[in-house]
């Protein structure tokens, strides 16, 4: 009986060590996700000035969070003193719903980058803007 208790006992002690073991780096991860979703969060757009846009094309790149999920490029075309077009180059994902040419075509409408963003992809959806107002403030 006491070999059986004794066995038993160190089982225990292995599943025990065994989920430690797994749930350290777990807890790691999210707590570097909180981070990265902090930070998009923390994106302060509107440093453009729409109403004194210099014609040409420009190219814009916001580098993403610290995983770079949100790393995009986009090249703006501005005519006639206003936004007239935004053309993804990378790290744009539109998942075939056509969302992310939504959110750029309320950018050219608005002539603001104070627009909807995209229903459930909101820290993307400003990782695209940032990018659009890197390539903006070129034109400023």
């Amino acid at each position: 009986m006491k070999k059986k208790g004794k066995s038993k006992m160190i089982g225990w002690i292995i599943v025990l060590v065994i989920l430690t073991a797994a749930g350290i780096p777990a807890g790691i991860g999210i707590s570097k996700l909180n981070k990265e979703h902090a930070e998009a969060r923390n994106v302060s757009l509107g440093g453009v000035d729409f109403n004194t846009l210099t014609d040409g094309e420009y190219t814009g790149s916001y580098e993403g969070g610290m995983f770079k999920w949100r790393a995009n490029t986009v090249k703006v075309i501005v005519s006639e003193g206003k936004l007239s077009e935004i053309e993804p180059i990378s790290g744009v994902v539109d998942q075939g719903k056509g969302s992310t040419k939504m959110l750029y075509d309320r950018v050219i409408a608005n002539q603001s980058l104070m627009v909807d963003t995209i229903s459930g992809a909101t820290l993307t959806s400003k990782g695209y803007l940032k990018a659009v107002e890197i390539a903006l403030s070129q034109a400023n």
